[in-house]
């Protein structure tokens, strides 16, 4: 009769070896689980063999884990090496910074000649010479605002034909020049030659301002011997890799720039 009602509770009410009769599956299956024991020396040797049990490896990364990560790696090598080479060599006297000393510069009855540069006794990184006369841009500053746009057109260079890709903005060699809206020929891209130079080296010390240089040698046409100057400081603004705008900026922060220069790629 007992082990008829045993049965009977178990259907109805579904136990399992874990409930109500672990000891006595153990005993009937011949389970090896262990109890604590009371014996000290026991529980040592208990410990010991835990111990010394093999334990799963754990945070293995598996094949594509480490595939993955090798790929990774070598995108962000690739990159910090294109960036080291574009900051290694800077083309035409280096690159150009948010802020820049623009000095326009020419004899009296010559061209105008406006150099951007990054510091005042650096190399120019821009240099051009304008098919405007100096006297006539001067005129044209002390009616109002000038506004300079240069202009070039966009090429299309292909590698395959041994050539390079296109022109960083600042390096292209011929312009159309505007003035306040109006033509005013073209503008070339000109080495920084020693006559160039020795201009900005004697205006380095003028942060802003105005006025006329003594020539030694004058040029033949050029006038009476003497050069005219303008020299502030511009602010960059880089609007794509086709257009780039330079403010110059006022000591009292009022009002617009007097002169703007703006470079288009079209």
């Amino acid at each position: 009769m007992a082990k008829t009602s045993r049965d009977t509770y178990k259907m109805h009410f579904h136990w399992t070896n874990k409930v109500g009769t672990e000891d006595d599956d153990d005993v009937e299956h011949g389970s090896t689980l262990k109890h604590p024991s009371s014996n000290p020396n026991d529980q040592q040797a208990d410990k010991q063999a835990e111990y010394l049990q093999p334990k799963p490896h754990v945070g293995v990364p598996t094949p594509r884990r480490k595939k993955l990560q090798a790929v990774a790696i070598a995108r962000i090598r690739a990159l910090l090496t294109a960036f080291g080479k574009n900051r290694s060599n800077p083309p035409f006297g280096g690159g150009l910074g948010p802020r820049v000393v623009g000095t326009l510069f020419g004899s009296r009855r010559g061209h105008v000649h406006f150099a951007f540069q990054k510091q005042p006794n650096s190399l120019p990184a821009f240099l051009v010479e304008l098919a405007t006369p100096i006297s006539g841009l001067v005129r044209e500053m002390a009616s109002g605002l000038v506004r300079i746009a240069l202009e070039c057109d966009k090429k299309e260079r292909k590698e395959d034909e041994g050539e390079k890709k296109d022109l960083r903005l600042l390096q292209e060699p011929v312009w159309r020049t505007y003035c306040n809206g109006k033509k005013c020929g073209f503008a070339t891209r000109r080495d920084c030659g020693a006559k160039e130079w020795n201009v900005l080296k004697a205006v380095e010390p003028i942060s802003m301002g105005a006025g006329v240089l003594p020539v030694t040698e004058p040029e033949a046409g050029s006038g009476d011997g003497e050069l005219m100057y303008m020299r502030a400081k511009f602010e960059r603004i880089i609007g794509s890799r086709d257009s780039e705008a330079f403010y110059m900026m006022n000591p009292d922060s009022n009002g617009a720039p007097e002169l703007s220069i703006y470079l288009l790629r079209v």
